[in-house]
């Protein structure tokens, strides 16, 4: 199975919610993320993003740093594919941000080449509606991961948590830096 199962968002926007700044902002510190793997214009979340024109499924992901991707939940197992093959390619690491759901099929394929997944524990995440760039109404139907492809190493997939709320303070330092300066 391919698909997000768990949704009850509608199919028509079911594939149009944007990470949260303060987590992106949070992750972002860790990795430095240069390019975002799969954007809208108006939520890119990167000054180099690849957008549905793009395709980035039939383009290489070139980035000069991390690459960031939220992908759409309705068929994950086509970017898991392309983040193992393009963290080979760019020699950059890569993180997906996913639900966390162990019993799919995409999780399986994930853990043959990925270096790490990393649970986040503490809450569910409120993704940005690109509509009206409010979080969800009734959050996300369930918890999230990261997994994260790193270059130069064998996959070991290890397996770590991060809070929901420390990425949020993490992220909100950062944002009210930017703001005060």
């Amino acid at each position: 199975m391919t698909d997000f199962g768990g949704s009850n968002t509608p199919y028509a926007i079911r594939d149009l919610w944007q990470t949260p700044d303060n987590i992106f902002h949070a992750l972002d510190a860790e990795f430095g993320f240069y390019l975002d793997a799969e954007a809208k214009r108006d939520s890119a979340l990167c000054a180099h993003y690849l957008s549905e024109k793009d395709d980035a499924l039939s383009c290489d992901w070139t980035s000069y740093g991390a690459i960031f991707c939220n992908p759409p939940y309705s068929n994950i197992t086509p970017w898991i594919n392309k983040a193992a093959e393009q963290c080979k390619k760019q020699r950059q690491p890569i993180v997906m941000l996913l639900p966390a759901d162990t019993s799919t099929g995409w999780f399986r394929l994930a853990l043959e080449s990925a270096d790490e997944v990393r649970i986040i524990i503490g809450g569910r995440l409120s993704f940005i509606n690109n509509g009206t760039g409010k979080p969800g109404k009734n959050g996300n139907s369930k918890g999230s991961l990261l997994i994260i492809w790193r270059p130069y190493r064998t996959p070991c997939c290890s397996f770590t948590t991060v809070s929901r709320e420390t990425l949020e303070f993490i992220g909100n330092d950062i944002l009210e830096g930017v703001k005060a300066a």
